[in-house]
């Protein structure tokens, strides 16, 4: 049985050093070799050739965006595996636009990741369940029918689609009810790091800079008020 050739591409090297250990029990996987970020990835894949590249997207030099796109013109046949800790809507569309088969989120189970790695080298795409969410969305919103205009008297404090993602909605009602991205990720059992990036997403996308214009925002829109009571 040919082995799958594989490619770990990921800034921390605790982080590669766990998934390798993972990886390493699989009879089918041989980790050919590691990447720390994106210009030294295109550089190992130029060299080894594999047939996967498990793939983070923020890193220093290149991000993992930017190092797909680049390997998929270098080699319109690269299999790229995006695993991130990052289930926002920008980062996974710009990853599937690039060229990436599979969007597996750093939480999924072993079973997940070692199943999304078989299909990605198979050729097939593969995205985890919070990932699917976004692109069927995504989807629905390119296949909807134009938006209904507003009627004559209508008050601009009708609902306004801000397009949160489902983390980002459950993270916004925390915020608003003064929990702090300590106490956030505890409840959710993620990193800290991982709030703060979901709090700035949020941010951006609601066009504030602080916490306390994000609560006043939440109040002043029908919309969002709906979503965190």
């Amino acid at each position: 049985m040919n082995k799958i050739k594989l490619l770990l591409v990921d800034d921390h090297v605790i982080v590669r050093h766990g998934i390798k250990m993972l990886l390493d029990q699989e009879s089918n996987i041989d980790v050919l070799d590691e990447a720390s970020d994106g210009e030294e990835a295109l550089e190992k894949y130029k060299l080894l050739q594999p047939d996967v590249v498990v793939m983070d997207i923020r890193m220093p030099k290149m991000n993992g965006i930017e190092a797909t796109e680049h390997l998929i013109k270098q080699d319109p046949q690269a299999k790229v595996l995006i695993l991130s800790m990052h289930e926002d809507e920008e980062y996974i569309l710009e990853a599937v636009r690039k060229g990436a088969l599979g969007y597996v989120l750093k939480d999924a189970g072993n079973e997940e990741f070692l199943k999304a790695i078989n299909t990605v080298y198979a050729g097939s795409k593969y995205f985890s369940g919070a990932v699917s969410e976004v692109l069927v969305n995504q989807f629905l919103r390119q296949q909807g029918s134009p938006a209904p205009q507003k009627a004559k008297g209508t008050e601009e404090t009708e609902e306004v689609d801000f397009a949160l993602t489902k983390r980002e909605t459950e993270i916004l009602r925390y915020v608003v009810d003064g929990m702090s991205s300590k106490d956030i990720a505890l409840k959710l059992s993620k990193s800290i790091r991982t709030i703060e990036a979901h709090r700035f997403n949020i941010m951006k996308k609601l066009e504030v800079k602080s916490a306390l214009e994000l609560v006043k925002k939440v109040n002043a829109h029908a919309s969002l008020k709906k979503l965190v009571d």
